[in-house]
């Protein structure tokens, strides 16, 4: 048997035992990170124990919503539960994507239980070079 005593630990557990798991209607959080590498905007959630076809991915104008459902996992009859911290349910985050993002090119990955989605830089929004001109084309208005 594994004992732990983590007070913080346990007040969370009382308050995901009181709210209950997430459900569609309202989800858990999910940890993430989100960071910029070269000309992407690389965004990493935490979803370990979550099957690649229980993620949801939708991007709508500029909002990016990720959803996934953590279901548990079935056991023979003779097992008893010691212990049970892994939360279960449906977790979702919200990003609002600046518009200097290209959306239609997203791409995601799943390994090991960490979502990266891959949002490149939009052509438009990167530095660019602008020539100038010089004079032969002037032309003057006389009166």
């Amino acid at each position: 048997m594994l004992m732990r005593t983590d007070p913080f630990r346990e007040l969370d557990r009382l308050v995901q035992h009181l709210m209950g798991p997430g459900t569609w209607s309202r989800p858990s959080a999910m940890p993430m990170d989100a960071y910029r590498e070269g000309d992407e905007y690389v965004v990493a959630f935490d979803l370990p124990g979550v099957t690649a076809e229980a993620i949801d991915i939708d991007v709508e104008r500029n909002m990016l919503t990720v959803k996934a459902e953590r279901r548990p996992v079935t056991k023979a009859d003779d097992v008893q539960m010691e212990l049970s911290e892994r939360p279960l349910g449906v977790f979702s985050r919200q990003i609002v994507l600046a518009d200097t993002l290209d959306t239609e090119n997203i791409q995601a990955d799943y390994d090991a239980g960490v979502l990266t989605l891959r949002i490149p830089i939009a052509e438009r929004a990167k530095p660019r070079k602008i020539s100038i001109g010089v004079g032969s084309g002037r032309k003057e208005i006389s009166g």
